[in-house]
């Protein structure tokens, strides 16, 4: 017992909800990474996969979870002036990042990393809150009849 005396004990509880905005956050967060990996694979000449679980029936009609790859779609490309543009996205919308402007010009391959680990960053923030809201708002109309 004298070993946790040295341990500071508490009665805190971990929180079962998340707000709807951290929630935002963290799957925007999710994203980003993704992205971030996608970058860095693709200067390295390198193909990027993620996996994520599929619920499939077997012969026998069993269900069980199977691990498939997910196809990652990079939210940049090449633009007409030769520099690199990027869209950050929220499900499959846009997020429009100041009034009427959704797409960040980046120079070279190379800033692209840093530029996204920057977006990053601002959305574990917070900065970017009212944005992601009205992306989700946007594509949640898009599931009603």
């Amino acid at each position: 017992m004298s070993t946790l005396n040295a341990l500071k004990l508490s009665t805190a509880k971990k929180s079962l909800n998340t707000t709807p905005v951290v929630h935002r956050r963290n799957k925007l967060g999710k994203k980003l990474w993704e992205q971030i990996q996608l970058a860095q694979a693709h200067l390295a000449g390198k193909q990027f996969t993620t996996t994520r679980f599929q619920t499939v029936r077997d012969e026998d009609g069993v269900r069980r979870s199977v691990e498939v790859p997910k196809r990652v779609r990079a939210w940049w490309w090449n633009s007409d002036n030769g520099k690199i543009a990027l869209n950050v996205r929220y499900g499959a919308r846009v997020v429009e990042l100041a009034k009427g402007k959704s797409t960040i010009e980046v120079a070279a391959p190379t800033d692209l990393i840093p530029t996204l680990e920057l977006i990053k960053k601002a959305v574990e923030a917070g900065e970017l809150d009212t944005q992601i809201e009205s992306a989700s708002i946007k594509l949640r109309e898009g599931f009603t009849k």
